[in-house]
């Protein structure tokens, strides 16, 4: 992808305007595991997925974390970038879940040329809204939503992003996504795998009846 596709509002910007994003650009390549970004006190800029998988998280005071969203090739995080609008503090952490080959573009940069540009001020609160509206869904998934209806529509997710109805991931890495102990998500999935559901191995969750589970819990 060129840094264009990112933007469908590219050919409404000056010929400079695109010219300061080109080139104040840079171009890294992150390992998985990487910690990207690390709250609000942290201005990383604009990070744009050229090829992998990154994962935006918030912690408790406890530590324990809860998945916001995933962002995938041509997506765009913008709460790495908060510090450019003063009225959003954010403590969001991003890390990279896989390999990942991104554009950042710094803060300041991406400012100076959003407050000359209407169409680019209305893409990024476009953008930026439609990320509120992931984290509003999640908040009702919490609040409403069984534990075991999270855990079945989380399983059945991971498998579309990995291609695969077996899915390498410890029952931990389960809870620092859905904000829960090790524990529950232990136990429910001895319950998934009892009613057929699943196989569990070390390491390892696989989905052996699809169907059943978007069956009973609607997902």
């Amino acid at each position: 992808m060129e840094l264009r596709d990112f933007f469908p509002i590219w050919n409404q910007l000056a010929s400079g305007q695109q010219e300061t994003l080109i080139e104040s650009t840079i171009r890294r390549a992150i390992p998985k595991g990487t910690l990207l970004h690390s709250g609000s006190m942290d201005c990383t800029g604009l990070l744009l997925v050229q090829h992998g998988q990154l994962r935006a998280y918030i912690l408790s005071e406890e530590g324990r974390e809860i998945t916001l969203y995933r962002l995938l090739e041509g997506d765009i995080c913008l709460f790495s970038a908060s510090c450019m609008m003063r009225s959003i503090q954010f403590e969001v952490m991003i890390e990279a879940e896989k390999d990942t080959e991104l554009w950042i573009i710094p803060a300041d940069s991406y400012k100076s040329v959003m407050d000359q540009s209407a169409p680019l001020a209305n893409f990024t609160n476009e953008v930026m809204a439609g990320r509120f509206s992931d984290v509003m869904w999640l908040l009702e998934q919490i609040l409403w939503k069984r534990f075991d209806q999270r855990l079945a529509g989380f399983l059945l997710e991971e498998s579309a992003l990995e291609g695969t109805d077996v899915l390498k991931i410890t029952h931990e890495t389960i809870g620092s996504h859905l904000g829960n102990p090790r524990e529950v998500v232990t136990r429910m999935l001895r319950y998934f795998q009892n009613e057929g559901l699943v196989k569990l191995a070390r390491g390892t969750v696989e989905i052996t009846n699809r169907a059943a589970m978007q069956k009973q819990y609607g997902t």
